[in-house]
């Protein structure tokens, strides 16, 4: 069974990563406008800096929990798209490999100069000089921010209409393009599952409501099982 995943913040937030849209959420504390658009870096980098710089440290601090261990196990199993929003390494320390940040890393850095992207798990300064072109103040977090387009969105829209099923995890559902997954899954006659804090309104065949460390685990022994 070939199974395209789409993961949120919903999955990381038990590993103490902020969501963004509950009334604690990171953009009830900031102004999204300032730190998450390339405008805001434009006008004001360090500030933008330092907010990621603040985000990175909680990052590394961060371990995965049942449900990224559970998700690295099914893609062991199993034919496994993994497509993730999240910006943090959780899926990759839980075991799965090549998962699709289609959201970028906040262990990459990129140069806005000349696009050039590399490896980075420290603090990042105005004073950063991009390895590549040697230009200094164009350095930024490889993050897509409001305003940009996702990355590698061809290879996981081709990866939900090739699935037997689309599942999404831990996710508003309110951010496009992501949100139009389960439509696109949907028109190619591919099963849908939401696995949930609570149910998102979007028009999956089945819902499971839960703490994600408990319903994936629950639901990647259930597929594993059924293999045989």
């Amino acid at each position: 069974m070939r199974i395209a995943i789409l993961t949120g913040a919903g999955i990381s937030a038990e590993s103490g990563l902020g969501t963004f849209r509950d009334k604690d959420g990171l953009w009830t504390q900031f102004d999204l406008a300032e730190v998450a658009t390339p405008e805001g870096y434009g006008r004001n980098p360090a500030k933008v800096l330092d907010f990621y710089n603040m985000r990175r440290a909680n990052a590394r601090d961060a371990k995965p929990n049942a449900a990224h261990h559970a998700l690295g196990r099914l893609c062991d199993t199993h034919d496994v798209t993994l497509i993730t929003q999240n910006i943090d390494d959780l899926h990759e320390q839980g075991g799965a490999k090549d998962a699709l940040h289609i959201h970028g890393s906040l262990f990459e850095a990129l140069c806005a100069a000349c696009g050039h992207v590399w490896p980075h798990r420290d603090d990042m300064s105005v004073r950063d000089v991009c390895p590549d072109c040697g230009t200094a103040g164009t350095v930024r977090p490889n993050i897509v921010w409001f305003g940009e387009i996702p990355y590698l969105m061809d290879e996981a829209v081709a990866a939900i209409r090739t699935a037997d099923l689309f599942v999404s995890i831990g996710t508003s559902g309110t951010v496009y393009p992501a949100a139009g997954f389960v439509e696109i899954a949907q028109e190619a006659g591919v099963g849908t599952l939401e696995l949930n804090l609570e149910a998102s309104g979007g028009r999956f065949d089945e819902v499971r409501e839960g703490a994600a460390s408990v319903i994936v685990p629950k639901w990647v022994d259930d597929v594993v099982s059924a293999k045989g």
